[in-house]
């Protein structure tokens, strides 16, 4: 531990990294529980993979920007640590795999000396909040919202609110009605407006994709840009208190929201109002974002071939910023090498500005490339394979890491990629122009690949032939698209066929489409057209398994016969129910209530003094076996069946009211205290319960 700490700076890093190497000591010394170890770990990016002994490492990288040196250090670590592979995700994070769990807080260390974090990267955190690539570059912005992002990143990072919540919550920042951060399947999503000269932006609450995927609801048609942390601020408060905790699957928001009603859901945020930090919160001038410009100029001359006019047109665009032009670099399945990482650096640094974007469709955007330099920057491209056209059209498919490393994956999601991807540069090249259809593929309904909204979608999943063999299978989803403005649509299961077969599949849907559709006409609208049953039995004789052949028992990628192997999900920690453990948490919750009083920072104090009363009193319903979904239910049940029965003595009328101040009462150094000090007598008389009962 002592061989990084001088390397760190800021001191409150250095004691998360201290800290997660004390608490790896103490879980292999059987002092922390696994599960709770687990939550721990999660939260600070430190994820389990499909293969045992070793840990995916998730890097936050807020709104997927990245400078060239913050990348040499990633690549530079991936070849320390992990393979020399970096994955570019969906939430324009970059994973690293095959980490030994000994190892990370080192590894952890080394990213924060270029200011890269990995806390809250997984778990019931705040997850990486992504943003439109093209912010503050866009031509068809109204303004940039990287700083909006920004702001959003750094107040909930370690924020009290949102380090144990039922499940994560993910956001977004889209900088145009284009939607291109896709607001209306997150949990919180922002749209850019302008009212009356003041910048805001439409809020969307509740979506989300998984297993069950849902559409966003419309908070706001606007809210003025210094109200959006402390509209973000009040929902997370309402979500840790009243979002489910016992069945993950039904712990997401939007599981809330159906459950309680979007009005009630509204209701209880705007009840938050009073004990917020912040009744406003300005976001820093734009200006803060302006990038360098490019001091080196290549004298090369634009090829005069049909391969740099394709690339010129379906990979960049002209920037606002007259004399500029941005570039999109497709990544077969998010996957870079830290050697060809190196060398891109090395040949582009100078040549364009030092602000990399990486992208949702897991590739990259290479931001302020002087027109001039387009020649010079496709050369580069090229020379690494790198210079392939179509980034944003159909022919570049987003896949997540599937059976290659996930536990919940079922089938394969990446090696059929490059099958379909084949199909559409062979026989459907023209598409390559196309940015209006997608087609994403996750290993499993969990859409990390975000097949859901995809015009074709596929998920992992498994057959059982008439003999009983099982095979790997490809659910398929048609349908799906974003419209714009926070409105998008949720595609249809059609149809599961074999794995093997999903080219064929690809190349029935888009012959229909290319022979039936009417002038102008969208993927989504020609479906709506059609209907699901029409697609149903187009596809049916794919599904047909009458005809299996031994091919389709082996997976794509794979050499031995299919059997399904799911592990356990770490997508979010999990509920820790030992009674020990509980009170345990709740004497360390106190020390951060503690902590937080004597550096004056009055409203993390008294939520941390909330989570103490919620912790000890769920700890001695545990002890008789009562069940909770939420902490709300917390504060109830232990009401009902300890102080109403007079079994405990509290300092209010009733729990409720006790607990509840939290929300009744502004954040003032005066709360605050009498806050804590009732949660340290509460604690202390819980304790006592505990032992008296042992």
């Amino acid at each position: 531990m002592q061989s990084f700490r001088s390397e760190i700076e800021n001191p409150i890093v250095e004691k998360d990294i201290l800290d997660l190497a004390k608490k790896i000591a103490q879980f292999k010394a059987g002092e922390i529980h696994e599960e709770k170890f687990r939550s721990l770990r999660l939260a600070r990016g430190v994820y389990g993979q499909r293969q045992q002994g070793v840990q995916m490492i998730r890097i936050k990288l807020p709104y997927g920007k990245i400078q060239f040196h913050q990348w040499k250090r990633i690549a530079d670590i991936s070849d320390e640590y992990s393979t020399g592979n970096l994955h570019l995700t969906t939430r324009q994070d970059i994973q690293i795999h095959f980490v030994s769990l000994d190892r990370t807080p080192e590894l952890w260390a080394k990213l924060e000396q270029d200011d890269i974090t990995l806390r809250e990267a997984c778990g019931n955190t705040v997850r990486n909040i992504t943003a439109s690539p093209t912010s503050g570059i866009d031509p068809k912005e109204l303004f940039d919202v990287s700083p909006h992002a920004d702001a959003a990143f750094r107040y909930f990072l370690r924020n009290p609110i949102g380090q144990e919540m039922g499940r994560k919550i993910k956001m977004s920042f889209s900088n145009t009605e284009e939607d291109t951060s896709l607001a209306y399947l997150h949990d919180v999503g922002f749209i850019p407006k302008i009212q009356d000269g003041t910048r805001g932006f439409k809020v969307v609450v509740g979506g989300g994709l998984g297993a069950q995927p849902m559409l966003a609801h419309t908070a706001y048609e606007f809210l003025a840009e210094d109200q959006v942390i402390p509209f973000i601020e009040s929902v997370l408060r309402v979500f840790d208190r009243h979002g489910e905790r016992n069945s993950r699957h039904k712990a997401r928001m939007k599981f809330l929201i159906q459950k309680i009603g979007f009005e009630e859901f509204m209701n209880l945020v705007n009840a938050e109002t009073k004990a917020l930090k912040n009744h406003s919160f300005a976001i820093a001038d734009a200006s803060a974002w302006e990038v360098s410009e490019p001091t080196l100029q290549a004298d090369i001359a634009a090829p005069e071939t049909v391969e740099y006019q394709t690339w010129i047109d379906t990979n960049t665009f002209e920037q606002k910023q007259k004399g500029f032009h941005a570039v999109y670099v497709r990544i077969l399945n998010g996957n870079i090498s830290s050697d060809t990482s190196r060398s891109l650096i090395e040949a582009l640094k100078g040549y364009i500005g030092d602000d990399i974007r990486i992208t949702i469709n897991q590739g990259l955007m290479l931001k302020f490339v002087p027109t001039a330099n387009l020649p010079y920057v496709f050369q580069v491209l090229n020379a690494h394979g790198l210079a392939a056209p179509g980034a944003n059209s159909i022919a570049n498919i987003t896949a997540c890491p599937g059976t290659d490393t996930c536990n919940l994956a079922i089938s394969d999601s990446t090696h059929i990629t490059s099958k379909l991807e084949q199909v559409i540069n062979e026989e459907f090249p023209s598409l390559i122009h196309d940015s209006a259809m997608k087609i994403k593929i996750s290993g499993c309904m969990n859409a990390c690949g975000q097949h859901s909204m995809a015009s074709i979608g596929f998920h992992g999943s498994s057959l059982k032939a008439a003999d009983k063999r099982v095979l790997p299978a490809l659910q398929v989803l048609i349908g799906g698209a974003t419209l714009g403005n926070g409105d998008g649509r949720i595609a249809d299961k059609v149809i599961k066929v074999p794995s093997k077969r999903g080219p064929e599949v690809l190349r029935v849907l888009l012959n229909n489409f290319e022979e039936n559709a009417q002038d102008g006409e969208y993927f989504h609208e020609y479906y709506d057209r059609q209907g699901e049953k029409y697609f149903y039995n187009l596809l049916k004789p794919i599904a047909d398994l009458t005809t299996l052949v031994d091919a389709d028992f082996i997976d794509w990628g794979a050499t031995d016969t299919f059997a399904t192997e799911i592990g356990v999900g770490e997508c979010a920690g999990v509920m820790i129910d030992l009674v020990a453990t509980l009170l345990f948490e709740s004497e360390e919750k106190y020390e951060w209530t503690a902590a937080a009083l004597e550096d004056k920072r009055w409203a993390d104090s008294i939520y941390h003094a909330y989570s103490v009363f919620i912790s000890a009193a769920k700890a001695l319903l545990l002890d008789k076996s009562v069940t909770v979904a939420n902490q709300n239910a917390v504060i109830n049940k232990f009401e009902e069946h300890f102080v109403a029965t007079g079994e405990f003595a509290i300092e209010a009328a009733s729990f409720p009211e006790l607990v509840l101040q939290i929300n009744q009462n502004e954040p003032s150094e005066a709360f605050a205290r009498q806050f804590a000090e009732q949660a340290k007598n509460f604690l202390t008389a819980a304790t006592s319960f505990r032992q008296a009962i042992a």
